[in-house]
């Protein structure tokens, strides 16, 4: 096969690997899945190759579990124990409703305040044309649940068949605490109701505390601020807290994963080690991706990847080929394009940031691409394959 040009770019593939239990060597377990993939399929690892790990079987080996009970404790510690105003939470019965539990165990009355018409990634409670022949403006627009029902109606999720309003009353209600609920997009409205807020938004929860702080608010916490220590010897996540966290049991959660640098780089050793090649390793959770018809921001976790070796850091610096043949070399084809292509490739700008040529390519982190494409490659169902290989993702049109 020597000197045949190859025809094959990038490759993801899932590994199949035991189940993962607390305590569990994980990089070993990693590392031999990997190697043993290699040999039963019949492909080498090379250099720049990215093994990437799922956050659930790091946070599961770590042991990295709360209750809802430790919750409860936390919030009544934090936030007083009286009236509580939780605001935009995502609606899931995975990623909040459990939070949501524990949160009512720790309060006397919970003043949940959803956004509409869909929730920070993308859940959507009513759709914006109701929005509109309702007549309602949803960044001024404070909606009490009669107003919400009388307009409205009910809303069940389309893909969970769920109605996340009754739901999460209903469930406040089972905690022992009075649920008053509301619908608001300015984060100023809840303090019309109390002063003790827990802010569970993701992305923009630094913007929603301070906008809160401004205004006066007594306690303003995250979900990134409750178990972000342990509780009576559970689990934490000093950095994130409740955020990244997913239902394990009715009343245990799996926290996002912690301290794991270094077993991102024990991977990369011992795969040195076994093959003699540098491999890249990342922990992954959620990828960064929107769906057309469900309209869902799949990024439910704070980050795509909280633990990456150093070559995994900064952004793609591409040339756009379609750009380059239809522009530079409009006037070449066959293999003089090729070469031409080639040429302009070996000799690009080690910084293409503003370049006509690199115009069209993705600008994103490398974590959050190749993220991404491991999410979609483990899937969140039976597949089995906790840990994903890429190869060939750094090449370009030049690698033989």
């Amino acid at each position: 096969m020597e000197g045949k040009e190859r025809r094959v770019g990038t490759v993801s593939r899932g590994i199949r690997c035991p189940i993962i239990r607390q305590g569990d060597d994980l990089a070993s377990i990693v590392t031999d899945s990997v190697l043993e993939a290699a040999e039963s399929e019949g492909f080498a690892i090379r250099d720049r190759d990215v093994i990437a790990v799922t956050e659930s079987i790091v946070a599961r080996a770590q042991g990295n579990y709360c209750t809802v009970e430790d919750i409860a404790q936390d919030v009544r510690t934090k936030l007083g124990g009286e009236t509580i105003g939780v605001i935009f939470p995502i609606t899931s019965r995975n990623r909040f409703a459990i939070c949501l539990r524990g949160i009512a165990m720790g309060a006397k009355k919970v003043v949940l305040m959803l956004s509409y018409p869909s929730d920070e990634v993308g859940n959507q409670l009513i759709s914006l044309d109701k929005i509109d022949e309702a007549g309602i403006n949803p960044y001024s627009d404070v909606l009490t649940l009669e107003r919400y029902r009388e307009l409205f109606g009910s809303n069940v999720h389309e893909f969970t068949g769920v109605d996340y309003v009754q739901y999460y009353g209903d469930l406040i209600r089972e905690c022992g605490a009075e649920a008053e609920i509301i619908f608001a997009n300015q984060p100023r409205v809840i303090l019309d109701y109390t002063d003790c807020i827990l802010t569970c938004d993701i992305h923009t929860r630094k913007r929603t505390k301070r906008i809160l702080k401004e205004a006066g608010a007594k306690v303003v916490l995250g979900l990134d601020e409750i178990m972000n220590a342990p509780v009576n010897g559970s689990g934490y996540n000093a950095d994130f807290g409740l955020l990244g966290s997913n239902k394990s049991t009715e009343d245990r959660i799996k926290l996002f994963p912690r301290d794991a640098q270094p077993l991102v780089l024990d991977i990369q050793d011992r795969m040195l080690k076994a093959t003699g090649r540098h491999v890249e390793v990342m922990i992954y959770g959620d990828g960064a991706f929107k769906d057309p018809q469900g309209k869902i921001w799949e990024l439910a976790d704070p980050v795509v990847s909280p633990f990456h070796t150093d070559g995994l850091n900064g952004t793609p610096n591409e040339l756009k080929l379609k750009y380059l043949a239809d522009n530079d070399f409009s006037n070449l084809s066959g293999e003089a394009l090729r070469d031409a292509i080639s040429e302009s490739i070996r000799k690009k700008d080690h910084d293409l940031k503003g370049s006509m040529a690199s115009q069209g390519t993705t600008p994103r982190q490398l974590t959050d691409l190749i993220g991404s494409l491991c999410d979609l490659t483990s899937g969140s169902g039976d597949k089995g394959t906790p840990v994903v290989l890429v190869q060939g993702y750094f090449d370009n049109y030049t690698n033989d």
